[in-house]
């Protein structure tokens, strides 16, 4: 039986917890794994590789009462499986059309901790003027550090009409707005929130910011967030305050969308890439 097998049921047995005990606890905590495969684990069987796994190892360890960060340092490096290799993530420039700008406007920002932040959900609410206007952005992340450390989240937002000025960023809860770059030039706008402590090991944060466009602000015709780490959850809700457009598409696969005053997407298990909606009126 490898370390982590081992500790890990000497911990469930510290704890006095079955197996369907142990699941039920991480149901309550979004988490779901079955009973065969808490089973395998404690055994030696299979062990926890995947990005679902990893996360479902940091809630093991709050619920069994272990210090943060023990059984996931018992896993050590993933171990290699057939074709499926885990390879870097992409650089943050990655999934932006023209990314040296991207890349330019980082240079001067703290990006180390962004691959050592789970993104256990992200929600984000848009508000489109009566006059059909981008008003408001306002987002929602709920994050958890892998490692000791994290410290803040870096936000990039980038607008097409590059004559436009761009949004004023404002922190609403448990971070304050740190260094700025602005390229108005490159319609980039790129920001530190920064959390009020760094995170331990397997500590979540919620954090909260918006964004205000400045008159006269931008037409809206579309919305649309980049995902360069897989995410757990994720939630968009886009408020028309006046008529409601009268086709709509969806960014991630161009399939229609009933048309209204609200439009909603909610997603699980977010991989790399791109959601949103799009519209005409």
């Amino acid at each position: 039986m490898d370390e982590f097998a081992q500790a890990l049921r000497t911990a469930i047995t510290n704890r006095g917890l079955g197996l369907e005990r142990l699941r039920e606890h991480l149901s309550q905590n979004g988490v779901s794994v079955s009973m065969a495969t808490l089973s395998y684990w404690q055994t030696g069987r299979s062990r926890p590789e995947r990005q679902k796994s990893l996360q479902a190892v940091v809630h093991l360890e709050h619920i069994l009462q272990v210090p943060p960060g023990h059984l996931s340092e018992l896993l050590g490096p993933p171990r290699p499986r057939g074709r499926w290799l885990r390879h870097a993530p992409a650089p943050m420039s990655a999934f932006w059309p023209f990314p040296s700008p991207v890349e330019h406007a980082l240079h001067d920002l703290d990006t180390q901790w962004d691959d050592q932040l789970l993104r256990v959900s992200q929600q984000d609410f848009v508000t489109i003027g009566a006059d059909r206007t981008e008003r408001v952005f306002r987002s929602r992340q709920v994050l958890s550090a892998s490692m000791n450390g994290p410290d803040r989240w870096v936000v990039i937002m980038h607008i097409d009409d590059h004559h436009r000025p761009l949004p004023q960023i404002n922190a609403l809860k448990n971070c304050t707005v740190g260094r700025t770059v602005s390229e108005p030039a490159d319609g980039l706008l790129v920001a530190e929130l920064l959390f009020e402590r760094p995170l331990r090991k397997g500590e979540s944060v919620v954090i909260e910011h918006e964004l205000v466009n400045q008159d006269p602000c931008p037409p809206a015709t579309s919305y649309e967030r980049k995902f360069r780490l897989p995410t757990r959850e994720y939630v968009l809700e886009v408020t028309f305050e006046g008529d409601a457009p009268s086709a709509v598409t969806q960014v991630a696969d161009g399939s229609e969308v009933k048309p209204g005053r609200t439009l909603l997407d909610v997603a699980l298990d977010v991989r790399p890439g791109s959601r949103g909606f799009s519209w005409t009126w």
